[in-house]
């Protein structure tokens, strides 16, 4: 059956185009397009279609932490946020490091999953950080990648050892960079801000020490490493030389961390907890630099639903992580290309077309012969996000109250709705 989206702004460009699916591809762009009788017709009213948004860092909690999210609740969630492709994260239980683990996983986000969610798998056994998995079998199985996220590999030896084998099979790994030893039981930037709360700080450099042992043994081996949300100046130096010396390396970096800094904790306020944390300005302000100029290729969410519960409380006691899927397009907007900072195409080269390429997945352009994965969005009608409006079963963010624009209306997934408003 066929669908015909009409009057749609592509690209906000101001051109009003019609665009007719077929099958889950797109087989037409243009004006009074011709389409088979009953086909579902869908009036875009002038508003703004974009490439659905592609996440490659999500936690969707089933199986094992169904209470915090599952994968359909995560994955409406996604859709709500404009996302027609998202990668799963493996911290899960059991832990996706068989293939006997894998494959329900991935049946499961085939059947309970309305957009694409694609899963990795975990680098070593039980995410324990020492015995490595079998990479060819479960890649062979369906993996997009491996990370031990939640964890940084804190033996050289094991991440060495696991980026030849991720090599061999030409997969990424998703790196959690962090040095266990220098946490310290920290839950926020070490600091000023953090010494007058009272709260244990986590130095920079627990991040960057790692991510510099990393960048080198990624040197040695050609895997495709993709360092996960960076959150520091000196990461951002080490990338930008690592790229200029050939490295395949690729980095994301998440909205939080573009859109708040550690001045914008006031109090011991738990929404404002994540791994890694708020930074400094200073940090807050590389991170830009970063992505504008290359060095950071691509926006993801990293969202992490937890119960009211995990999030009660102290920093101190309260679980890391909040929610992004359902906010992540609307604030980026509203802060960057709203002030003209950024422009609608380079935010939609990171949250869509950069992910597509360099995880090799579908989607990521409009154009005939492209999957139907698509994003309507009002860019004009401003609006509060409320934690009422969530389809995610975490409630966890910070950004709840605040005024943006970029509403989603409309997310197709291989041409069928994922999400109408």
């Amino acid at each position: 059956m066929q669908t015909l989206i009409q009057n749609a702004d592509l690209l906000g460009e101001g051109t009003l185009l019609d665009v007719l699916i077929d099958d889950g591809v797109i087989v037409a762009l243009g004006r009074g397009l011709a389409h088979q009788d009953g086909a579902t017709i869908l009036d875009a009213d002038r508003q703004t279609l974009l490439p659905g948004l592609i996440d490659v860092h999500v936690h969707y909690r089933e199986p094992g932490f169904e209470q915090k999210e599952t994968i359909a609740t995560g994955a409406a969630a996604a859709a709500h946020g404009g996302f027609t492709t998202t990668l799963a994260m493996p911290n899960l239980d059991p832990v996706p490091d068989t293939v006997d683990h894998l494959m329900p996983l991935l049946a499961k986000n085939a059947s309970d999953a309305k957009i694409h969610v694609r899963q990795f798998a975990s680098l070593t056994q039980g995410r324990s950080g020492n015995t490595l998995v079998d990479f060819q079998a479960l890649h062979d199985a369906g993996a997009i990648g491996f990370s031990d996220d939640g964890s940084g590999i804190q033996n050289a030896l094991t991440m060495y050892q696991a980026m030849q084998a991720a090599a061999k099979v030409d997969a990424p790994i998703a790196a959690h960079i962090e040095d266990a030893s220098l946490m310290q039981g920290g839950v926020m930037n070490a600091g000023r801000i953090a010494d007058e709360l009272g709260l244990k700080g986590i130095i920079n450099q627990s991040e960057s020490s790692q991510l510099a042992r990393d960048l080198d043994l990624a040197a040695a081996t050609g895997v495709h490493y993709h360092a996960c949300h960076i959150s520091t100046r000196q990461s951002v130096e080490l990338i930008r030389a690592a790229k200029k010396q050939g490295v395949n390396v690729t980095a994301e970096v998440s909205p939080h961390h573009l859109l708040l800094d550690e001045t914008d904790i006031h109090k011991d306020d738990p929404m404002m907890k994540m791994n890694p944390p708020l930074r400094s300005r200073a940090d807050h302000l590389a991170l830009i630099e970063g992505l504008a100029d290359g060095t950071l290729d691509l926006i993801a969410t990293d969202h992490a639903p937890h119960t009211a519960a995990d999030k009660a409380g102290s920093m101190a006691t309260a679980a890391f992580g909040i929610v992004g899927s359902e906010t992540a397009f609307a604030t980026l907007y509203t802060q960057f290309v709203e002030s003209k900072m950024f422009t609608l195409a380079q935010l939609i080269n990171w949250m869509s077309t950069n992910p597509a390429t360099l995880f090799n997945l579908p989607g990521g352009r409009i154009a005939v012969g492209a999957p139907a994965d698509l994003t309507l969005v009002d860019l004009t009608t401003p609006y509060t996000i409320d934690a009422a409006d969530f389809l995610s079963k975490g409630k966890n963010s910070p950004f709840i109250g605040r005024e943006v624009r970029g509403k989603v209306r409309l997310t197709l997934a291989g041409g069928q709705i994922a999400y109408q408003a």
